[in-house]
């Protein structure tokens, strides 16, 4: 995948998260709802977010997918556009934004599927986790592009546990070039000291542990009433 396909397929999400902003819908998300709704704790707020249905325009004509198949596939490792297995951790909080010709019964039917499936986990504090907008406006894609015009899209907005994944292979990938002191001597000749180097590595081995205990509590949480299911 080239870098003009993977643009395309960022701003697939981007316009998603924006599109109440724009255009009109039966349950419209606002921007300042992410962070009341998805973020649990100050430093828990790394957010991983799926985009589906992609696919190319050999298949479009074959495989204009349900609300159901498209809510499902958003939850695959594929769709996630940060490389981690969200099988491998637990959700605290989903935001679903369906684009197109999306009604809100499918969607309740889309969400009441999914709970029922054991790979995909919710923290004990947290059981009902989901917030879905919808809006009317189909998704648009760029005339002669690889990614196909389809009737209906789900952008997928979440804080996993699983996203700790990241976070290690990031420490491995510094650990590797630290041990050689790989570059450190551009940043110490601009003006860094050698000791931030570890300071971070500190905060980001930190911040895995945070993600794992959250993974471990349980408790009561507070529940927004608004559009969730």
């Amino acid at each position: 995948m080239n870098y003009t396909n993977l643009n395309r397929l960022v701003s697939q999400g981007i316009s998603s998260l924006t599109a109440s902003l724009r255009f009109d819908g039966a349950l419209n998300v606002d921007v300042n709802e992410f962070q009341t709704n998805l973020v649990p704790y100050p430093r828990i707020h790394f957010m991983l977010s799926s985009y589906a249905l992609v696919i190319s325009a050999e298949k479009a004509y074959h495989e204009q997918l349900s609300v159901a198949e498209i809510t499902s596939s958003a939850f695959e490792p594929a769709s996630m556009m940060a490389k981690c297995d969200p099988r491998h951790g637990k959700y605290m909080a989903c935001c679903l934004m369906y684009r197109g010709d999306v009604v809100r019964k499918d969607v309740n039917a889309a969400v009441a599927t999914i709970k029922t499936k054991r790979t995909i986990q919710f923290v004990d504090w947290c059981p009902t986790g989901f917030k879905c907008g919808i809006n009317y406006q189909p998704p648009t894609v760029v005339p002669g592009g690889d990614l196909a015009k389809v009737q209906r899209a789900v952008c997928m907005i979440s804080n996993s546990t699983s996203v700790a994944e990241v976070f290690s292979r990031i420490d491995h990938k510094f650990d590797l070039m630290y041990a050689k002191r790989a570059l450190v001597h551009w940043y110490v000749g601009e003006g860094m000291e050698e000791g931030e180097f570890s300071e971070a590595r500190e905060d980001l081995a930190a911040l895995e542990k945070d993600y794992e205990e959250v993974g471990l509590e349980s408790g009561e949480g507070d529940e927004d009433e608004g559009d969730e299911y």
